[in-house]
């Protein structure tokens, strides 16, 4: 399993209890290994595999493992918390009576029983590919060394190879029991688990057979309390190989019985016990050597999958090698999956080759990957079209009568446009054919239910499949697009046509189409409503990216009806009563929701989509689409405020969650400069004079343009409260008349023609009013505001009042646009000396971290508050503790059962029919606004300001961080190519490169808090890095590398510009750059001294440091092609984005003075 030798050197000394890390080649691959891993703060960890496995381990060994999901589990699948407390309980135990100089001692390696016992050294292990992990004690004075390794196999399951090594130069004896605890039984749910575990044992049987040492754990019935049979048909097994004739045992009982020395008897049939399998034997251990075994575990068997294992543990001497052979072939497949997506990157810096790995390895898994370059399977796609349409599907069948059996993404296309049916259209134009997409959930998030579907629960058969939360899903997507630039029309449909009439989008995409969240009474965490920021800067990005890669394809959509409205059962409610009641805004419209569901049985996931009021599908052009979604962030715009937050969900920050109502975005409204800025330039060079729209949105339209238009002087200076509640009011009744008139009467089917001319007039009005915004909410401290607060007066006014500074503000200002070289720097400089900053780990924090009152100075009123208040008063000298009581010291605190302002307006109403009525009417508002001084919930953003972890505080959130990462270095190449002087461009830089090294991957595993190769969530104060890989911050990096790498694409042709790569990342010494290519061949290109090497469209790049710069392009046929300098023309180009495999290698030769 490892290289003894070379590991034994490696070795830190028996009195270093440092933590390192470092790279070890162990069989053949490289490990990272974080030494003495035991003085770390156990972390958790997500083994991933290339295949249906999920594991979630903490660094002590406590694990959950299964496959698909959480229903499959092997281990029970708990929380983070309670899964690194089992750890002697749950997973790997080993027990060894070790006979040595006439002594027997009791060893239990990786364990807290053990502690103190021997002089011990504890190491762990993860590969560079992230699914092999290794857990390592060597006992100094036993002169023993034990190991496990955690890895996968499609074939067989889960593998636990386990070895004892003898360092010592004399020959010992050891008896040994070693196996794994906690098994469950097949076809228990996860919920049932964790709300009923002790029932679960109840029913739990776990048999052995004999012949073959397999272990099965089943149940002797599927749980349920009908008058009913209900038979548990699967079964979860473990078996062993390596050890000869060893005994079994089916449960923990015995444990105990071994470490005292007793005798153990095998264990065939044990019921109602938690499951377990351990081999138990003697073993004798020559000088240096070392003895192997492996255990082998797999769910929901059922009879058959039994039989044919039992046949072949008993028949094939083989099987060891095979069960390795298909370990290594599931890493090879993992290799393939993230090389089809530009994962393998070769440069002097392996920490950064292996976290570009692992970011790519985690995007694909969130958003997933295409199943075969652009190639399309016609069985996965008649499937989709009958659960999207039946209607299309049986009239579509001739058409898919004349496609072969796999076909390319170019054919569809032509297939699509070529066909007069715009709903057939539509479906193929949004098709995508991914696979290996889940959610992102984990034990430290599981909120979030994921399920890896890559096979047929019933045949086995391949499945095509994504899923995914709105956010998450296009943020990975937009990633990927960079490697499958063609699919950027499909991402593109997909987002479009998941969107709402009203602006706004439903909470999770699906290969079916979408859903919507419902309030569920028995959770607390359920609820309603739109997030705010889902709807601009996610669609921008794959805009931006398709105006570089296809210049005209947009303006190809302006007059063609290809998009459709998702129809939410969500009813947002008049303005005023918005106004009124801002924090409950929409309405779940039951009766909708049911017919969206009947509708969807019978015709397929088009049935959530909206119909006008003849009963037709919604169809719309790209313009009206946009506009859709523009005027409903216009429409909610408060001058020199932001975006008002009105949907009951906040926006990319969950976690501010109470800022919905009163709050006001200029997050949102930073990025929506951007994306009228955008706009503004792809209108200038359009030949489209006037498009059709549907006369509704027209209307809406005419009303937002005229009120931006009568009001333009107003924002040539500052605009007063009074002004700024008269432009939101014309501006949010427009959207609710054209709301209310949807709703009750649905879309006419009418068009009206829209003036390109009055549409620019819109756009550049906009992005007036929001660059207004903008100046008026730039800080004394060169800061800028990203979140405000709305107040609306009773004198018909509406004021803005600010919270603190915020990471996430200062972000969206960097990636609007607006700001020039010298402002962004005045920003990046601010911000170092802010609070936000973080200096333990060189980074930010997402809002200044603050001392929260402790729990005795939480609910004491002030003695002046009560004295003004004669109802309080009396209440106090009558002893009524409704609201107030006074304490033995003469304190006096509200009602401990008050959560919130509405429970003491509950409270004074109750009091309407007692004698203290006649106060009420003077001393209500009186009683009110002291809870709020007391408490002042005004500022209550959310679980952001009251919790320590995930968002919380002085918790560093490392998407954003990542995300201001991105911004910066979109700042930084600005200010390269717009000339600016070498001193602003000098310290932009060094910002840009201090937030990358502060993101972590050149940080010990002590400073990081777990493997600095891996992506983490956040990192709370006092804690390690939290939550493994499947976070945002992936794609973010994603981007950034490729842009620190310098490839662009723009008007069609690839192009190299890497003026912020360093030269520090050239190798020194030659290397080899081994990558798969298009036909999933592994090749490698030897690298010289001063290059590097990576890939795009999965075409391998190798940069040399030259005097000249220069391309050089191999083709498949042998031929070439040069250009001097660094732009590839656009046939050449067209041939790498449409990943053809026409074009084998690119050398690009780089003058080192344009490199860092």
């Amino acid at each position: 399993m490892i290289d003894d030798t070379t590991t034994q050197k490696g070795n830190p000394t028996i009195q270093d209890r440092d933590v390192h890390l470092k790279s070890i080649t162990i069989d053949n691959e490289i490990y990272y290994q974080i030494s003495n891993s035991d003085a770390m703060r156990p972390f958790f960890i997500s083994i991933v595999s290339d295949s249906n496995h999920w594991m979630f381990i903490s660094s002590n060994g406590g694990l959950t493992a299964g496959r698909k999901n959480s229903e499959y589990a092997l281990f029970p699948y708990y929380t983070d918390d309670k899964i690194t407390e089992s750890a002697d309980i749950t997973g790997n135990k080993s027990v060894f009576k070790v006979h040595k100089d006439n002594q027997e001692h009791m060893w239990e390696p990786l364990a807290v029983r053990s502690l103190g016992k021997y002089t011990t050294t504890q190491n762990l292990y993860k590969n560079r590919y992230g699914n092999k992990i290794i857990f390592e004690e060597i006992n100094h004075d036993l002169e023993l060394t034990f190991r496990y390794q955690w890895s996968s196999s499609n074939k067989f399951g889960f593998v636990k190879k386990s070895k004892l090594i003898n360092t010592g130069s004399q020959s010992v004896k050891v008896s040994l029991l070693d196996g794994i605890q906690n098994i469950m039984p097949a076809s228990i749910g996860s919920d049932i688990q964790n709300l009923s575990s002790n029932l679960v044992d109840a029913y739990k049987r776990n048999e052995l057979e004999e012949a073959t040492g397999l272990g099965i754990f089943a149940l002797s019935a599927i749980l349920v309390d009908k008058a009913e049979a209900s038979e548990a048909l699967r079964a979860n097994v473990v078996w062993s190989l390596g050890l000869e004739n060893p005994k079994y045992l089916l449960s923990s009982l015995q444990l105990n019985n071994f470490r005292s020395r007793q005798e153990v008897k095998q264990e065939t049939d044990i019921k109602a016990e938690k499951g377990a399998y351990f081999v138990s034997t003697e073993i004798e251990l020559a000088a240096d050597s070392s003895k192997e075994w492996m255990l082998v575990a797999n769910v929901n068997q059922n009879h058959s999958d039994i039989a044919k294992l039992s046949k072949r543990i008993r028949e094939d001497k083989s099987l060891s090698e095979k069960v390795n052979e298909n370990i290594a072939f599931g890493t090879k497949r993992l290799v393939e999956l993230n090389s089809a997506s530009d994962a393998i990157q070769v440069s002097a810096d392996i920490l950064r080759d292996t976290r570009h790995f692992s970011n790519t390895l985690f995007n694909i898994m969130r958003g997933g990957i295409f199943d075969n370059n652009y190639q399309i399977e016609k069985w996965d796609f008649k499937n989709y079209l009958e659960n999207a349409n039946k209607k299309v599907a049986f009239k579509s069948e001739g058409v898919l009568a004349t496609l072969p059996e796999i076909f390319s993404l170019s054919k569809l296309q032509e297939t699509a446009y070529a066909n007069e049916d715009k709903n057939f259209r539509r479906l193929c134009l949004e098709y995508m054919p991914l696979k290996f997409s889940r959610r992102h959930g984990d034990p430290s998030r599981p909120w979030n239910k994921f399920s890896i579907n890559t096979r047929n629960e019933v045949d086995g058969s391949k499945i095509l499949d994504y899923e995914g939360n709105w956010r998450d899903i296009f943020q990975n997507w937009e990633a990927l697009a960079h490697s499958y630039p063609e699919f950027i029309e499909s991402m593109i449909h997909k987002f479009l046509n998941a969107t709402t009439f009203d602006g706004y989008n439903p909470y999770r995409v699906t290969k079916g189409g979408f859903d919507w969240e419902t309030i569920e009474p028995d959770d607390p965490w359920s609820y309603i409503g739109y997030w705010g920021d889902h709807q601009i800067i996610y669609l921008l990005k794959f805009l931006e990216f398709i105006n570089n890669h296809k210049p005209g394809q947009l303006e190809s959509y302006f007059t063609k009806d290809l998009f459709v409205y998702a129809n939410v059962p969500y009813k947002i409610k008049p303005y005023q009563d918005l106004l009124k009641t801002p924090k409950d805004t929409i309405i779940f419209d039951e009766e909708l929701d049911h017919k969206i569901h009947e509708d969807r049985s019978q015709l397929g996931a088009d049935g959530g989509l909206l119909r006008d009021e003849n009963r037709f599908i919604v169809k719309a052009n790209f313009v009206e689409k946009i506009l859709a979604t523009a005027l409903a962030k216009m429409s909610n715009f408060i001058p020199e405020g932001g975006i008002w937050m009105n949907t009951q969900r906040p926006e990319w920050n969950d976690a501010n969650n109470a800022l919905v109502g009163n709050g006001v975005s200029m997050v949102t409204l930073y990025y929506l400069r951007r994306f009228f800025n955008f706009f503004e330039e792809l209108l200038e060079t359009t030949t489209v004079s006037e498009v059709e729209i549907s006369s509704e949105i027209s209307g809406f339209f005419n009303r937002i343009l005229e009120t931006l238009q009568n009001n333009e002087k107003a924002i040539s200076g500052s605009i007063n409260d009074t002004d700024k509640k008269r432009i939101l009011d014309a501006l949010g009744q427009a959207a609710s008349d054209y709301r209310t008139q949807i709703y009750n009467h649905a879309f006419s089917g009418r068009k009206t023609t829209l003036s390109l001319d009055n549409l620019k007039d819109f756009v550049r009005l906009s992005k007036s009013y929001l660059e207004h915004s903008i100046k008026a909410n730039k800080r004394s401290d060169n800061l800028y505001h990203a979140y405000n607060l709305m107040t609306v007066n009773s004198d018909t006014s509406v004021s803005i009042s600010y919270l603190s500074e915020m990471l996430e503000g200062q972000v969206a200002v960097l990636s609007s646009g607006y700001l020039n070289a010298n402002e962004t720097l005045d920003v990046l400089n601010a911000l170092k000396q802010s609070k936000l900053f973080r200096k333990d780990q060189y980074s930010y924090l997402l809002y200044p971290n603050k001392e929260l009152k402790g729990f005795l100075d939480r609910n004491t009123i002030p003695k002046e508050a009560v004295l003004s208040s004669k109802l309080l008063q009396e209440l106090v000298n009558d002893g009524n503790v409704q609201i107030i009581e006074k304490d033995v010291n003469g304190e006096y605190h509200f009602n401990g059962n008050f959560k919130n302002a509405s429970d003491v307006s509950e409270a004074l109403k109750m009091l309407s029919v007692t004698k203290y009525n006649p106060l009420l009417a003077s001393d209500s508002e009186k009683v009110l606004q002291t809870f709020e001084g007391v408490f002042n919930h005004k500022a209550f953003t959310g679980r952001s300001g009251t919790f320590y972890g995930y968002e919380g505080l002085g918790s560093i959130y490392w998407h954003m961080v990542s995300k201001l990462l991105l911004a910066v270095q979109e700042c930084c190449l600005k200010a390269v190519n717009d000339g600016e002087s070498d001193v602003v461009v000098g310290h932009l830089l060094e910002h840009f490169y201090e937030i990358n090294e502060g993101i972590g991957v050149h940080k010990s595993p002590k400073l990081y808090g777990a493997f600095p190769t891996d992506p983490y969530s956040h990192t709370p104060g006092g804690k390690g890095a939290q939550q493994p890989g499947m976070t945002g911050q992936v794609k973010e990096d994603i981007l950034s590398r490729f842009g620190e790498l310098g490839i662009f694409v723009k008007e069609g042709k690839l192009y190299f510009n890497p003026c912020l790569l360093r030269k520090e990342e050239f190798i020194t010494e030659t290397a080899g750059f081994t990558y798969v290519d298009l036909h999933k061949e592994t090749k490698t290109i030897d690298l010289a001294k001063d290059s590097l090497g990576f890939t795009y469209c999965q075409v391998p790049i190798v940069y040399h440091i030259s005097e000249k710069e220069a391309i050089e392009i191999s083709f498949k046929d042998g031929g070439s092609k040069k250009f001097d300098g660094l732009i590839i023309d656009e046939e050449t180009s067209e041939k790498i984005f449409k990943r053809t495999g026409e074009v084998s290698h690119i050398n690009v030769s780089i003058n080192k003075n344009h490199l860092k």
